[in-house]
């Protein structure tokens, strides 16, 4: 018996002689926990003969035949041209290097195959770069069986944020090495389909966790915007400050003052936190450090609105005017264009690639060119002012003060649902690809269900889901994700409905305990 290490320089060698699709899979040991069962599995190979002649000039002069290995992966095939021994010995040769490739550990099995790819050349990493990308692309959730329907049900998002907030502890250490291959990752699976339908169940039944951050505002009392993030809560507040807040200790971690007027609204990413005020102005500030950037004076009154992505920035004002800035930096902002149209107030704007859209106190929605700046078109429903906005594909989602949210295709204009249940001016809404949540002046949170919205068969008393009622003032802005909601009041808190961590006491509750409130007037 020969020794290992003579053993492993031999299949190396032997391996290296072979068609690279046969272990090309190896590859993807590395960077993925399923590429070592396909491995062992080890494709299909069918040798096709080929008809042409190739001249080998450095050997012999006579033709010799050239071999087509194709392969098939399931996604793409792949045919390489070589010559090899004869059949016979080739089929020894194949069995032997997988027989003792079996045999070791998953990490020898991974230490093999980084050895094997050494030994390469630059042209052939370029073919197996090319036969892994299909592989590393695949969409696991269309390709799972029929009985995993609520994984699919989920967008890729929504996968992505259920396994980074409740399953990194499972999925992103290394699996036990005991039981049979892929045991550990089958027990888990039940634990994340039993997850998905608990948070919908939650999110139906209204049960949740509930936690309240006490702002204190100085002297006046109201928090008129907010977003956040897995670490951070910011918020604008009518007492003229900008506050952070950690998300897991609800400790205020930084102050942002320099605005003269109620800060009205906020966005932030990376880099910079930009924010309109009742002062006129927009200013940018260093989300790390706080510091003011810049300052925008444009606008003759309150700046009520602004969004801002990919270079451009968008703002809107009590002085009935759109302005479209370009953002190269920071520090670089110019305007571009100033839209004029509306005649009262605009209280929203939103945007995408294609289309700019604003809605106003004067009970309209307009649509703009997002490149020309141009007047599209104009969404009439309303009975009264629109405070409140969300546009996202085809789909606008309105609120006014008309106690009402309409459902618009912004293709058309037409409306294609009016929401009723809300009975005061509906301040904030948001929607995701399975419901609408909306916060109003009657202190209550609704949430929605978005596709039986946008089916016209669906009866109205079936639309909403739940009435949430916790705040004692005016609900000013919400933000939700696929596991929570948080929202701001005029009752100076934040709530944070938290959809996942339920504790059990709640679990068993039907429907949401009915409270009493104080309402808390302007």
């Amino acid at each position: 018996m020969e020794p290992d290490s003579v053993i492993e320089d031999k299949t190396i060698e032997l391996m290296c002689s072979v068609p690279r699709s046969l272990w090309l899979g190896c590859a993807n040991l590395v960077e993925s926990m399923c590429a070592l069962s396909c491995l062992q599995s080890m494709p299909s190979v069918r040798c096709l003969q080929n008809t042409s002649v190739m001249e080998d000039q450095n050997e012999d002069e006579s033709p010799k035949k050239n071999t087509l290995w194709q392969i098939s992966n399931g996604t793409s095939s792949v045919i390489v041209s070589r010559k090899r021994p004869s059949e016979g010995n080739y089929q020894k040769e194949k069995d032997l290097c997988i027989k003792y490739f079996d045999q070791w550990s998953e990490s020898d099995q991974v230490e093999f195959v980084e050895h094997l790819i050494s030994r390469m050349c630059h042209y052939q990493h370029g073919h197996i770069n090319s036969y892994l990308k299909p592989m590393l692309q695949r969409d696991f959730i269309t390709a799972l069986p029929g009985n995993c329907s609520c994984l699919k049900q989920l967008s890729s998002g929504e996968v992505l944020n259920l396994m980074r907030l409740r399953w990194d502890q499972y999925l992103f250490k290394n699996r036990p090495t005991d039981g049979p291959p892929n045991s550990f990752y089958r027990s888990l699976y039940p634990k994340i389909i039993q997850d998905i339908e608990t948070i919908e169940s939650n999110w139906r039944c209204g049960r949740h966790n509930l936690q309240r951050i006490q702002c204190r505002s100085e002297n006046s009392k109201g928090v008129y915007c907010l977003q956040y993030d897995d670490e951070k809560i910011i918020r604008g507040l009518r007492d003229n400050s900008i506050k952070i807040w950690d998300k897991t200790s609800l400790e205020c971690l930084k102050v942002l003052t320099g605005h003269t007027g109620s800060v009205l609204c906020l966005q932030y990413d990376e880099r910079v936190i930009v924010t309109g005020s009742s002062d006129s102005t927009v200013r940018v500030w260093d989300v790390n450090t706080g510091e003011v950037l810049n300052t925008l004076i444009h606008h003759n009154e309150a700046v009520l609105h602004l969004r801002f992505s990919n270079g451009l920035m968008v703002t809107c004002s009590k002085d009935r005017s759109i302005a479209v800035w370009d953002m190269a930096s920071a520090t670089d902002i110019t305007l571009r264009r100033v839209l004029v149209g509306h005649r009262a107030a605009v209280n929203v704007v939103d945007f995408d690639d294609k289309y700019i859209v604003s809605a106003s106190g004067d009970r309209t929605i307009k649509v703009w060119s997002t490149s020309t700046c141009e007047f599209v078109r104009t969404l009439n429903g309303h009975k009264r002012g629109i405070a409140c906005l969300q546009y996202r594909d085809r789909l606008v989602v309105s609120g006014s003060s008309d106690n009402t949210i309409r459902l618009w295709d912004i293709e058309c204009g037409a409306c294609l649902r009016v929401l009723e249940g809300h009975e005061e001016l509906v301040r904030c809404i948001r929607f995701d690809n399975k419901r609408i949540v909306s916060g109003a002046y009657d202190g209550k949170i609704k949430v929605w269900d978005l596709q039986a919205a946008l089916d016209p068969r669906a009866p109205a008393s079936t639309l909403c889901l739940r009435t949430l009622v916790e705040h004692s003032g005016r609900v000013f802005r919400l933000q939700f994700d696929e596991f929570q909601i948080i929202s701001s009041s005029h009752d100076d808190t934040i709530l944070i409905w938290d959809f996942l961590n339920v504790p059990p006491s709640a679990q068993n509750e039907t429907r949401s305990p009915s409270r009493t409130y104080t309402y808390i007037s302007r």
